[in-house]
């Protein structure tokens, strides 16, 4: 694994990603079918989700007061717009992405924007009411399409960028080797996989306690991403390169998962 600590913010404002322009859009390139079911709303919420989320992600009242860049600002410490950059610096305009889950507020709109009408965003969730949700958030941006689907079954095409943000913490660890491991399966031979999400903070960290305290109380399967690397997730992890890169303290984290050449 190639570790880095990122230094410097990069200028998303600016509109400027130093990455080769992707000129057209390739034809679909299936995957080998797994057995993952076709989910109808009934049977897509896992237990988990419904046990430890619902307030935050099925409950429609607070759905509708959560679903704000200003929760979403503070959850993440003030970092989400340098985050954001980190992702979308890595995705070339119309390039093929896939985002594995649903993110509260402006996220999936900017990247829709971001990779332009000659892109494709696809966005998969495993709650109806988040599906219906982006759905909306989405409906000026006909590059992009919203799916109920289980990041750890779906099955599709092969895409230039599978982007996973901030998903990873919130699900058991178990799911959260299946849904790596999936998601490497649709990356092509030359994409990539990208993951945000937390990290260990440094031990002097002064806000290390309070995020301790938040993950011991509403984030049961958070820690494991202070206890174990992403790489140690994934069931084989010498067939990638894995590229780390830490911000803030160490607090958050970006791999950027590629096939060995």
């Amino acid at each position: 694994m190639t570790e880095r600590t990122e230094q410097s913010n990069l200028d998303y404002s600016a509109g400027v990603v130093e990455q080769e322009y992707v000129p057209a859009i390739q034809p679909l390139t299936p995957v080998a079918p797994n057995k993952g079911p076709v989910l109808s709303e009934e049977a897509s919420i896992p237990k988990y989700l419904q046990d430890t989320y619902y307030w935050g992600y099925l409950n429609p009242r607070n759905v509708s007061l959560l679903d704000h860049e200003i929760v979403v600002k503070s959850i993440l410490w003030w970092q989400h717009n340098r985050l954001r950059a980190a992702a979308f610096v890595e995705i070339s305009p119309a390039s093929r992405v896939l985002q594995a889950a649903a993110v509260y507020g402006d996220f999936s709109k900017d990247l829709a924007a971001h990779i332009g009408q000659e892109g494709e965003l696809k966005i998969i969730d495993v709650a109806p009411i988040q599906v219906r949700n982006t759905k909306i958030k989405l409906s000026a941006y006909p590059q992009a399409q919203v799916e109920l689907a289980d990041a750890s079954t779906f099955n599709d095409c092969l895409f230039d960028v599978v982007l996973c943000y901030f998903l990873l913490h919130e699900i058991p660890d178990d799911y959260k080797t299946l849904v790596i491991d999936n998601l490497l399966k649709h990356i092509k031979q030359d994409g990539k996989l990208v993951i945000i999400d937390y990290h260990k903070p440094h031990w002097a960290h002064p806000i290390k306690p309070v995020t301790s305290l938040v993950f011991d109380v509403l984030e049961p399967y958070a820690k494991t991403l202070w206890r174990a690397s992403l790489r140690e997730l994934a069931s084989t992890p010498e067939d990638y390169r894995w590229d780390h890169y830490t911000y803030f303290g160490g607090m958050f984290q970006k791999v950027v998962v590629r096939h060995n050449k």
